[in-house]
């Protein structure tokens, strides 16, 4: 189905800002960093991870651990997909037993996303907390999940989609709400 772009939320320059936001809030209610680690969710939550981790280090020196999760095996809507699920990798080379996780992703919606991330983190081990940190909340939750550090609320229908464009991927940072072309 083709896509127009409804509307610009966000350029390169608040984008900007925006990161060095979350990345304050997280210094900010995690006084020591001494077991904090950073997790993205595959595929943008791992850039948005990167980028909010190297901001941390630029604040404070600090260098953060940062796993990768790719949570495909642990959705709950893996029965009904007719083809077989594309298999990303997970890197997480650190313990997450007693530290404090930062989850992080691009956009949260429905919420199930971050219940398969957690349900993946647990298979790890027990984590003293886990919190989390998304770059754009849409809205439309399904599950009692709400990030603990947010960019920006975007209030969206369900007809719509929020892309979250990364120069390190589309070669520009912006963010937009893609809207189904009428025909």
């Amino acid at each position: 189905m083709e896509e127009k772009i409804k509307a610009k939320i966000m350029d390169g320059e608040k984008m900007k800002r925006t990161f060095s936001r979350i990345a304050m809030e997280i210094l900010e209610k995690n006084k020591s960093a001494e077991k904090l680690a950073l997790i993205g969710i595959q595929t943008k939550g791992v850039y948005v991870a990167k980028r909010i981790k190297s901001l941390i280090k630029e604040m404070e020196g600090i260098d953060l651990p940062l796993g990768i999760l790719d949570i495909t095996l642990f959705r709950d809507d893996l029965h009904k997909q007719e083809q077989p699920p594309l298999i990303k990798k997970t890197e997480i080379n650190f313990s997450v037993e007693d530290n404090d996780i930062i989850l992080i992703d691009d956009v949260i919606f429905t919420g199930r996303t971050i219940r398969a991330a957690m349900d993946s983190i647990f298979e790890l081990g027990r984590p003293a907390s886990i919190q989390l940190a998304v770059f754009i909340d849409r809205g439309h939750r399904e599950l009692p999940i709400c990030p603990d550090f947010k960019g920006k609320y975007v209030p969206t229908s369900r007809r719509e989609r929020v892309n979250v464009m990364l120069k390190e991927i589309e070669k520009k940072d912006q963010v937009l709400i893609m809207e189904p072309e009428r025909f």
